[in-house]
């Protein structure tokens, strides 16, 4: 839940009064994922499950969508990633690649950003531009606004903005998440339903 304090400057930032009250899509999630049973937290195990290795599912790259989509409209999420080491963040188009290796950047549909060895920030843009940060953020808010063309990432604590990707999207996009393998990164991403 948002502080009161933080209404104001939300409401004035984003005009979108209804925050995108997210889940994430098990249908999606790399055979490795843990997702919470309430669908809002995801982290990577040990050991890979057996599903089926159906078209919307990503492999092997670690990663799970939103089951909300977005093709209209001013959208805002925030995810809890105090604790991690590695993570990557930001939207995906509905038909961008999910199986093999991926490159994320916007001309394959990914607008994303990153933490890499847990101080080092970037935007997955080509090439990647790296974001100094004042301090380790405890959330990051994403801010879609479809119709003018903007992708926009905060500290949503400070509400300091990070970075804007600006571009034309064409059909869905989908809330995106990549958690990591790594032994010291074993906190999962949470979804923080934001409420005014």
């Amino acid at each position: 839940i948002v502080p009161v304090s933080r209404v104001s400057n939300l409401l004035v930032i984003f005009t979108n009064k209804v925050p995108a009250p997210l889940t994430l899509d098990p249908g999606t999630a790399q055979a490795r994922l843990l997702l919470s049973e309430d669908l809002t937290a995801v982290h990577a195990g040990d050991e890979r499950k057996n599903l089926p290795n159906n078209k919307e599912r990503f492999e092997p790259c670690t990663c799970v969508l939103s089951s909300q989509g977005f093709s209209s409209g001013r959208h805002y999420w925030e995810v809890e990633v105090a604790n991690k080491t590695d993570w990557d963040l930001g939207l995906a188009r509905e038909n961008a690649q999910r199986k093999g290796q991926i490159t994320l950047m916007p001309s394959v549909g990914y607008w994303t950003i990153c933490q890499r060895q847990e101080h080092i920030y970037g935007a997955l843009t080509a090439p990647s531009t790296l974001l100094k940060l004042g301090a380790k953020p405890k959330k990051i808010g994403v801010y879609l606004d479809y119709e003018g063309g903007q992708i926009s990432f905060y500290d949503a604590d400070s509400m300091s903005h990070l970075y804007t990707f600006t571009d034309t999207f064409n059909g869905k996009l989908f809330p995106f998440f990549n958690p990591w393998l790594n032994s010291r990164n074993s906190e999962p991403l949470k979804l923080c339903h934001v409420k005014l």
